[in-house]
C-alpha cells in the first residue's frame, strides 16, 4: 500500500512562520487568494534545500531560478492562483509553472494583502519611507564608472560629429553609406534597480515628525492598527520635491517614475501636508480620499489620476510592483529568517524520535540550515525608455 503524501517538514515550518508573521485573517478574502496555494508532496529521496525564495510575481524566470537553487518553498507576494482552475495543463504558462514546481517538490505560499494590512507591514514600510530623512552616503563605484563612461561617450560623440561635418563637405555614395559605422541607439531601457544592488542605506526611515493611520481599518482587537493603506499627516507642509527625493532613495533610486500635479502648478511650488499611501494599485482604496494632498501608489488609471489633479491633489505612481519589491529585501527577508529558524527548531524537536521514521526522513530533520533569499530575476514588467541625450 502506498504511503500517504505529506508536506516536507521544512515547508511546514515556513508556512507556520508566515502565518505567525502575517496571519491570513488580515487578508481581504472578499477578492484575494492568500495562503498555501501549492503544497508539494515530500520525497525524502529527492529532498530540496532548506531554503526559501522571495518574489513579488511567480514568473517562469523565477520558477527556473527556484528549481536551479533547489528551494523548498517560494513565498510569492502576489497569488499565482486567483480564480478556480478547471484544468492543469502545460498550455497555460501559470499552470505550467505550478506543475513544474509540484514535480520538483517546491511549495508556494502567497501572503499578499495580509502583508499589506499588517501593522509594521508593507503599508507602514512605505509610510516610513515617506517620513524618512535622506542621509549622505559615499558615492557608489558604479555611479562613478557611469559618469566616466558618460564623459567618454560625450567625447566620442563630439568626434563623430566632426566626422559627420567632414563628410557633409563631400558627396555621399552608396559605398560610403555601407562602410559607415552603425548609429548608437538613441534610447535605452531602464528597469527598476534590483534591491540586491542597494548596498548602502540612503534614508533614515520614519525620522520626520508625523501622524499616521489606516485608510481602511480592520476591526481586529488582536491586531490594533491593522488595515489597508496609510495616511500620513505632517505638522508642517513638506516640499513635494523633498518627498520625491525620499521616495526615490527609499525605493532604490530608479531612473524615473510618473508623477502628476494640478495644471498651473509647478513642482517647486507644490507643498504637501498629507499623503495617502497604497502599495500596488491604489485606485479603489483612494476612492473618496479627498482630504490629502498627495496620492502615493504603484499605479492609477488615466481617469483616476486626472480626477485627482482636478481636485488639486498630486500623484506619484512608481509602477505596480516597484512599491512592493523593496519590502522583501528590506523587511521580510530578515523577519522570515529569524521566524523560520525558530519554527524549524520546533518541528525538528517534535518529530525527531518518532517511531518508524525512515533514515531519509531522519536525515531531513538533522539539517539545521535555514536560508532566505530574494529573487534576482523578479521585476516589474514595465521599464522606462530613456533618451541617452538626457543622461
Amino acid at each position: 500500500m502506498a504511503s500517504k503524501p505529506t508536506t516536507a517538514p521544512f515547508s511546514r515550518a515556513v508556512v507556520n512562520a508566515m502565518r505567525k508573521l502575517y496571519p491570513e485573517q488580515l487578508a481581504d478574502k472578499s477578492w484575494d487568494n492568500t495562503g498555501l496555494l501549492l503544497e508539494a508532496p515530500f520525497d525524502p529521496l529527492r529532498r530540496q534545500m532548506n531554503s526559501i525564495l522571495l518574489t513579488v510575481d511567480l514568473t517562469k524566470a523565477v520558477v527556473d531560478e527556484a528549481i536551479e537553487r533547489q528551494d523548498s518553498v517560494i513565498v510569492a507576494y502576489h497569488p499565482i492562483i486567483f480564480r478556480g482552475l478547471k484544468s492543469l495543463t502545460l498550455a497555460n504558462s501559470q499552470q505550467q509553472s505550478l506543475l513544474r514546481l509540484a514535480a520538483e517538490g517546491i511549495s508556494v505560499y502567497c501572503p499578499h494583502t495580509a502583508i499589506d494590512a499588517a501593522p509594521g507591514g508593507l503599508g507602514d514600510w512605505l509610510a516610513d519611507i515617506v517620513t524618512g530623512t535622506p542621509v549622505s552616503v559615499p558615492q557608489k563605484k558604479e555611479d562613478k564608472d557611469a559618469k566616466e563612461n558618460g564623459a567618454q561617450d560625450a567625447g566620442t560623440k563630439s568626434k563623430d560629429t566632426d566626422k559627420d561635418t567632414d563628410k557633409d563637405k563631400g558627396t555621399d555614395t552608396q559605398e560610403d553609406m555601407s562602410l559607415a559605422p552603425p548609429k548608437r541607439p538613441v534610447y535605452m531601457l531602464q528597469h527598476h534597480p534590483s534591491q540586491a544592488d542597494i548596498k548602502e542605506p540612503d534614508l533614515k526611515l520614519d525620522a520626520f515628525d508625523h501622524t499616521r493611520h489606516t485608510i481602511q481599518p480592520l476591526s481586529l482587537p488582536s491586531h490594533p492598527g491593522a488595515g489597508m493603506g496609510r495616511i500620513v499627516r505632517f505638522p508642517r507642509p513638506q516640499p513635494f520635491l523633498a518627498l520625491i527625493e525620499r521616495i526615490g532613495r527609499g525605493l532604490g533610486n530608479p531612473k524615473g517614475f510618473p508623477i502628476a500635479i494640478p495644471q498651473g502648478a509647478s513642482l517647486d511650488s507644490v507643498m504637501v501636508s498629507s499623503v495617502g499611501i497604497c502599495a500596488g494599485s491604489g485606485g479603489s482604496l483612494f476612492a473618496g480620499l479627498d482630504d490629502v494632498d498627495l496620492l502615493f501608489t504603484g499605479e492609477l488609471s488615466h481617469h483616476e489620476a486626472l480626477a485627482a489633479i482636478e481636485r488639486g491633489q498630486s500623484v506619484i505612481a512608481l509602477f505596480h510592483s516597484n512599491t512592493e519589491r523593496g519590502f522583501l529585501h528590506s523587511v521580510l527577508r530578515g523577519q522570515l529568517q529569524a521566524q523560520v529558524e525558530e519554527e524549524w527548531a520546533m518541528v525538528r524537536r517534535e518529530e525527531q524520535g518518532t517511531e518508524g521514521m525512515s533514515e531519509d526522513w531522519k536525515e531531513a530533520l538533522e539539517d539545521e540550515e535555514v536560508n532566505v533569499e530574494v529573487s534576482e530575476v523578479d521585476r516589474d514588467p514595465y521599464g522606462i525608455m530613456i533618451s541617452k541625450a538626457e543622461l
